[in-house]
């Protein structure tokens, strides 16, 4: 059995860097970290981005797999989060575990000003989304054209540490 913790991206790295330490100490094997623009309650409190948060994560750490929890399409483009994916397995030496999802309609949905997605177009989005996200973590260069999301000549160079898992 592996067991794994959740650390919320809430605190100062100052403060948050001995958290992530601790959880390697005591034997975790996993810490996960959520993908939110803003949480419920801490929507007005500090609240930092998961993927510097799990960069800082993996170099104070040297064993533990580090994840999001989950990241969301709802506010992201799959060719830059394929080169933040790539740069977080580069910097955790092949222990970043992508955790992902079609996202909700709360704040992720609205905050950059669009109206919140249907579940129907949140679902269609996110296969669109993962599908151009697993061929640009393959293929060293990746052109598409898709209803959402388009890639012209996206350069994936030198790719991921892990191999990812078949699809």
């Amino acid at each position: 059995m592996r067991i794994g913790v959740l650390i919320l991206p809430e605190l100062p790295w100052s403060t948050a860097q001995s958290l992530w330490r601790r959880a390697e100490e005591l034997g975790f094997d996993h810490a996960w970290t959520y993908d939110h623009l803003a949480w419920r309650s801490l929507r007005d409190a500090p609240w930092f981005g998961a993927m510097p948060t799990l960069a800082a994560a993996a170099v104070v750490t040297t064993r533990m797999r580090l994840g999001t929890l989950v990241a969301s399409s709802n506010f992201r483009h799959s060719v830059s989060f394929a080169k933040e994916i790539i740069t977080l397995d580069d910097v955790s030496a092949g222990r970043f575990t992508l955790g992902i999802g079609a996202g909700g309609d709360g704040w992720d949905a609205t905050m950059l000003g669009q109206r919140a997605w249907s579940r129907r177009e949140r679902a269609e989005r996110f296969v669109e989304f993962v599908h151009l996200l697993d061929r640009l973590l393959r293929d060293p260069a990746t052109s598409y054209q898709g209803r959402f999301y388009s890639a012209d000549e996206a350069r994936t160079y030198p790719g991921c540490v892990q191999e990812p898992l078949a699809g």
